[in-house]
């Protein structure tokens, strides 16, 4: 089914695969008569080194400096960044930004200030000029792909899953400060990354859905890292046997591999898509060349893959339906002991109770968003439930079209009235069943989406409170046939009736009625319209001499999300509020991470004051004096003190920036880790000011309470020192290394600077 390469491979012809050996030049000069160059120069015949090399601003292709053609936010990111490129002097937009308005759209909680945040957003469309969607007209990758990929172009976005890779654009989720550096005509600086290819060969079986093939893929790179913080590349004859859309839904899930982007050959079928959206002129056909040589390769066969589900809580904890099906009972004991690692033991938690005469029994399906709400995976579902009911028990289904022009198509052809007949219910554009603001199931039930994620608490529910509910991730194809029989658990290769693959239709004046485009002018008489839950960001002091950290959190968890960080659902409302939403850093990981971390920075925000900081926290007064004997030259007054967490491997997930800011508006000064899950959340930490400290595993000389003391970091940073000092300071004081691993040479100054916003400042 996926089958991973040991090695690197070369690609000829765009066909013909050769793993790579000492033999394999030789090989394929013989077998193709073709001059082979070098890996090196082979290396640049990806699609993926064209397209970077097109946006690269430095003359050195190993270090690159990226400049975008186009931004994409929404109404849980934008506030933020838009404000912090205020405050750094921001005076228009210097390329095009869409703003999106697909997250906070209920407009559910806290009163006005999620329609607050919609006026903002508006109001600087105009000022700045850029594009403002309103609430329910699209989520923001449909509209991206809709309305603003390109071939051979580049879009960043603040939210981890801009993935436009299947249309040639080649994107990138980031988190906010990236977007405000091009916003102030910066670049993206990153080492050129690895280019892994991505060969899919044969044709899917009826009732396999592109979920499913995302899945399978997920679940085969996802533990190793084989993909990660690299660019993987789509090739191969099978490409040619999915649609348009059906590629949209394998793309978008490559964020769950950790991957840093894709890009995938185009043909005709995309060029139909382009031309289907009034945009004909914006395709262009994109092949590796001749001879293509790729750092790794998964070797996919389309034929061989069956119908997927990724039990609770990760999307690559996966298996085919039908081995879940034969093995119930183990692997739900499998999942259930899983489970107690994410969830620390603090609640009961069973998936047993949902086996009903031998058969997995669920309690919601939901079909939404930017992974599950396109017109195909729509249009086969409504033909699995036509003529069936879900049913007058417990189980429901919902469907969220990802945009108001896909909606109008469902209601024009038909489509519509099939889903509703049965019992579902179809909604608006919106995103919040993927992150925990939507169709929040009962305590303990179990829902099963055609979305993103299913991290715990993704789907609404509050452990902290008593409560537990879970996701697993399935395509609408099985969604539909598993509602059919009224949420008994069913592979859609089961279904023996025909897909009818209605044409779509795009209608374009839906959005020339309703969103504002601004052509790219600037309007500076416009007025920003705020809220009084839209606060600037409190000031931040620059890294000093030394630093003095309480660990206040240990996880030990395999890996850690930004929804554990900091969470998602009804705290999304308060992200225009730098200390409000700061409340709920780690509250469902560590409750009492909050209050720690406040109380140490009483002692930073004494001395940044003048104050003895002794005084403000007597407990350091011991703390210092072991110090002082280990360190005698150490200086309380060039001291910077704060918070730092430990966790093994942070940053699964979101590109949410709040991730890192909460700690950092608290008082956090540091992250310690293993490794770091994504690049995106150590870029978040490293443009709030925070250093991502790197220690080995299983050597840790400090625990939850004790101090960290760290002399010279100022000076290690400015030096580009890859490890530094520390002493971990608790019952003794025992001497250890940390690492600082590699920074650029502006991340080291905004480190320096103590944050994005200061740097800019200081320039």
């Amino acid at each position: 089914m996926i089958q991973l390469y040991k090695n690197g491979a070369w690609l000829i012809n765009g066909t013909e695969l050769v793993e790579d050996s000492p033999e394999a030049k030789a090989q394929i000069q013989q077998k193709y008569d073709k001059v082979v160059p070098g890996k090196e120069e082979a290396g640049k015949n990806t699609i993926a080194y064209s397209i970077l090399q097109a946006h690269n601003t430095s003359d050195n292709m190993e270090d690159l400096k990226i400049k975008f053609d186009k931004l994409t936010s929404h109404d849980i990111t934008f506030v933020g960044i838009i404000q912090t490129a205020r405050a750094s002097g921001l005076e228009r937009f210097p390329i095009p930004y869409v703003l999106t308005n697909c997250h906070n759209s209920l407009c559910a909680v806290g009163g006005t200030i999620n329609e607050d945040d919609h006026m903002f957003g508006l109001t600087c469309a105009k000022r700045y000029g850029g594009v403002y969607v309103p609430p329910h007209q699209a989520v923001i990758h449909q509209f991206a792909r809709e309305m603003l990929a390109e071939g051979g172009k580049m879009i960043l976005g603040s939210d981890s899953h801009t993935r436009y890779g299947a249309l040639g654009t080649m994107a990138m989720g980031e988190g906010g400060p990236e977007l405000v550096k091009q916003l102030l005509g910066r670049t993206y600086d990153i080492k050129r990354p690895e280019v892994v290819g991505v060969y899919l060969t044969g044709k899917p079986v009826p009732g396999v859905g592109p979920q499913d093939v995302a899945l399978a893929i997920i679940g085969a790179v996802f533990e190793s890292g084989y993909v990660k913080n690299k660019v993987m590349e789509f090739v191969g004859p099978g490409v040619e046997n999915l649609s348009a859309d059906y590629r949209i839904g394998i793309d978008v899930m490559t964020t769950e591999t950790t991957c840093l982007s894709s890009i995938w050959k185009t043909d005709d079928k995309i060029k139909e898509f382009y031309e289907i959206h009034g945009r004909g002129g914006d395709f262009r056909e994109l092949n590796p060349k001749e001879v293509a040589y790729y750092d790794g390769l998964v070797y996919v066969d389309l034929s061989q893959i069956r119908p997927m589900i990724a039990m609770p809580f990760h999307p690559s904890n996966t298996y085919t339906i039908e081995e879940l099906n034969a093995n119930l009972m183990d692997i739900l004991e499998d999942v259930e002991k899983k489970a107690q690692i994410s969830l620390d033991g603090k609640i009961p938690y069973t998936l047993k109770d949902k086996v009903k005469n031998g058969r997995l029994c669920v309690e919601q399906g939901i079909i939404a968003g930017c992974a599950g709400g396109g017109f195909e995976n729509i249009c086969d579902a409504a033909d699995i439930l036509r003529g069936a009911s879900i049913g007058a028990d417990a189980f429901t289904l919902s469907v969220y079209p990802a945009s108001t022009p896909i909606y109008m198509e469902l209601a024009k052809n038909g489509v519509l009235a099939d889903l509703l007949q049965t019992g579902a219910v179809v909604k608006t554009a919106f995103c919040g069943p993927c992150f925990g603001a939507g169709d929040t199931p009962a305590n303990n039930a179990l829902s099963i989406r055609h979305s993103t994620r299913n991290f715990p608490n993704r789907e609404g529910s509050k452990i902290q409170n008593g409560q537990i509910s879970s996701v697993a991730l399935m395509d609408a194809r099985s969604i539909a046939a598993t509602a059919a029989n009224k949420g008994r658990l069913t592979p859609a290769t089961e279904y023996a009736g025909e897909y009818r693959r209605p044409v779509y239709h795009f209608d374009g004046q839906i959005y020339e009625n309703r969103v504002f485009d601004s052509k790219g002018k600037a309007d500076s008489s416009v007025e920003i319209q705020f809220g009084p839950n839209i606060k600037d960001w409190p000031s931040m002091p620059k890294l000093t001499d030394n630093l003095l950290l309480k660990t206040v959190a240990e996880i030990h968890d395999p890996v850690t999300t930004t929804d554990e960080l900091i969470p998602s659902g009804e705290t999304s409302s308060y992200r225009s509020n730098p200390l409000k939403l700061a409340e709920f850093a780690l509250s469902r990981k560590a409750p009492d991470y909050v209050g720690l971390a406040k109380e140490i920075q009483k002692a930073e925000l004494a001395r940044e004051q003048g104050e003895n900081p002794v005084k403000a926290v007597p407990e350091l007064e011991g703390v210092w004096s072991k110090i002082k004997e280990a360190c005698p030259e150490a200086d309380v007054e060039n001291t910077g003190i704060g918070s730092t967490i430990f966790a093994v491997k942070p940053g699964d997930g979101s590109a949410r920036e709040q991730a890192a800011s909460c700690q950092k508006v608290l008082g956090g000064w540091a992250n310690i880790a293993n490794e770091y899950a994504t690049k995106r959340y150590r870029s978040n930490l490293m443009n709030w000011g925070m250093l991502p400290f790197l220690i080995p595993e299983g050597k840790l000389p400090f625990r939850k309470g004790d101090f960290i003391f760290v002399p010279e970091i100022r000076k290690a940073v400015e030096e580009g020192s890859r490890e530094v000092r520390a002493l971990a300071v608790g019952e003794t004081v025992t001497e250890f290394t940390l690492g600082l691993g590699e920074m650029t040479e502006d991340e080291r100054e905004i480190i320096l600077q103590g944050c994005l916003i200061n740097y800019y400042r200081a320039k």
